[in-house]
């Protein structure tokens, strides 16, 4: 296993509707999150989309949501701990059906969009996630971000009895807390490869970032968050790919 495992949200099709170059991105990743169904994909695009990552043998991530396929997730919900319990259960469910049609299983669970970001700030939510897995499959980690300070969550993980994979992103600005920058505020995501490329280094050596504050910031995490929806952000992934392989490559 790499020291850093590449992640990606693939499967986010509905339909007709075609979003994110899948087919590009996925033989350059370790792990793909594969929206089940409740803020994209759609029951042909899961099936897919595992047959896929089996090809490239990426092992195989539930993306479970909110129920919002307008808000593709991003919108958070007033459902209950309890809600949220089920709906992560119905949803992995639904993934876990079409890995066993093709022969794989799931490997983990990391939610998606606005629950992701949710379940970081609201300790109740958190735990149903983590119920969730935990009834359906104890084996399984639940990614969650990674942050200046995790211990809400890893105490929580603990009680529960879940695995837990911190990730961080290589596309995105955080604040002082470690957090993901708010969409809405300007340069919450970063497009110049080259600062994509850097920040997966430094996340990698356990190296210091620039907080939106100015202060440093240091994250520790088992998975990368990458994005391959354009040509651009294609490269960025294989060039971070490269970057890492050369950093895990022995001396």
């Amino acid at each position: 296993m790499p020291s850093l495992m590449m992640n990606a949200d693939m499967g986010e099709s509905f339909g007709p509707w075609v979003m994110g170059l899948d087919e590009q991105v996925m033989p350059w990743i370790d792990l793909a999150n594969v929206a089940c169904g409740f803020h994209a994909s759609d029951p042909h695009v899961m099936r897919r989309t595992v047959r896929l990552a089996v090809q490239h043998q990426v092992r195989l991530g539930a993306h479970p949501a909110y129920p919002d396929l307008v808000g593709f997730g991003r919108r958070s919900m007033a459902c209950s701990p309890a809600e949220v319990e089920d709906l992560m259960l119905y949803q992995m469910g639904a993934l876990a059906g079409i890995c066993a049609a093709e022969g794989t299983r799931l490997h983990y669970v990391k939610p998606h969009g606005a629950l992701y970001n949710d379940m970081a700030r609201d300790p109740a939510l958190f735990e149903a996630v983590a119920r969730a897995v935990k009834a359906f499959d104890p084996s399984l980690p639940l990614m969650t971000m990674a942050a200046r300070d995790t211990s809400m969550e890893q105490g929580i993980a603990d009680k529960v009895g879940v695995p837990l994979w911190y990730e961080a992103f290589a596309d995105r600005a955080y604040d002082k807390d470690g957090r993901l920058v708010s969409r809405r505020e300007p340069g919450a995501v970063h497009h110049d490869p080259k600062t994509i490329i850097d920040q997966a280094v430094r996340i990698a050596r356990g190296e210091p970032l620039t907080a939106s504050d100015g202060s440093e910031l240091v994250l520790t995490a088992q998975a990368l968050c990458v994005h391959g929806d354009n040509e651009e952000s294609i490269a960025a992934v294989r060039a971070i790919r490269e970057a890492l392989q050369a950093l895990d490559a022995p001396a």
